[in-house]
């Protein structure tokens, strides 16, 4: 059984309204362990919505989410502990910023879990060091950090409640190119030191092409494509089609193998500087 599953869920807003207008329908998929899944899709097409209903924010009017076999509402008393299971960063989550110093703000989740002030320093300190924060910055005021420094110490909150499950909602959003490629690599440092499952909520192809394993498409409410990353790009007509795309460098390789170069399909220019080496070590012209 997967640890994560989510089985034929469906919700509408505005329910027996003229505004009524469904969400998401008839979504099905799961989890494993420290996978590291991308929901990628269009504005609108309810990733918002679905990953909101994984910790007990929305609860579903059909279908349900299942969390190492039991579902997550069975018992509504103990959703507060699913949320601490299941721990949620939101778009921008440097806006939620709100304690004295940064200490404070990352210990807030910890304390009202109520563990020891000894365990709560103890994961202040190692969330701070796995989203790459010095620990002078500890004592300041979150508001003097840079926005890359917010955006890590808000993480960071998240992280101290050791989830074991961390959804992320565009964490790069906003971020020049080394501030996102920072905020990936603490993504997957956290997923190997912890064994969490990620679940990466963006628009961008290239950053779900560096570190998703599993890719899942959402359209127009419905779950279009789920696979791996391989699988899912190798689409990239039917992706195009939904308003998405997939990286330039998957576009030339994929141009590239039709005219019968072999190649392996890649996301990455590093992954794509690697594979015209091994085809050049091979023998064959470039």
């Amino acid at each position: 059984m997967a640890f994560l599953s989510v089985e034929n869920l469906t919700y509408t807003y505005g329910q027996n309204t003229p505004f009524e207008k469904t969400a998401i329908k008839d979504i099905s998929f799961s989890a494993e362990k420290g996978e590291i899944i991308g929901l990628i899709g269009h504005t609108g097409s309810g990733k918002s919505t679905l990953v909101q209903h994984l910790n007990g924010l929305i609860k579903p009017q059909s279908g349900q989410i299942l969390l190492d076999g039991t579902d997550i509402w069975a018992d509504e008393k103990k959703i507060r502990e699913i949320r601490f299971r299941v721990g949620l960063v939101f778009q921008y989550p440097e806006y939620q910023l709100f304690e004295e110093t940064v200490e404070k703000d990352i210990a807030f989740g910890p304390t009202n879990m109520g563990l020891s002030p000894e365990e709560i320093k103890a994961r202040v300190y190692a969330a701070a060091q796995s989203v790459g924060l010095r620990e002078e910055l500890l004592a300041q005021s979150p508001f003097d950090l840079s926005g890359g420094e917010k955006r890590r110490a808000a993480i960071a909150g998240v992280m101290a409640m050791q989830p074991e499950i961390l959804i992320f909602d565009e964490p790069t959003a906003g971020l020049d190119p080394a501030g996102r490629d920072q905020i990936l690599e603490n993504i997957v440092k956290y997923r190997d030191a912890t064994g969490a499952t990620i679940l990466i909520v963006s628009h961008s192809m290239e950053d779900m092409a560096k570190v998703a394993e599993k890719i899942l498409v959402m359209n127009h409410g419905s779950l279009a494509l789920s696979g791996t990353t391989e699988s899912v790009y190798a689409q990239a007509d039917a992706l195009v089609g939904m308003g998405l795309n997939v990286p330039q460098i998957t576009k030339v390789f994929l141009a590239l193998r039709r005219f019968g170069i072999d190649l392996p399909l890649v996301y990455t220019v590093d992954g794509a500087f690697d594979a015209i080496l091994s085809f050049r070590k091979g023998g064959a012209p470039v």
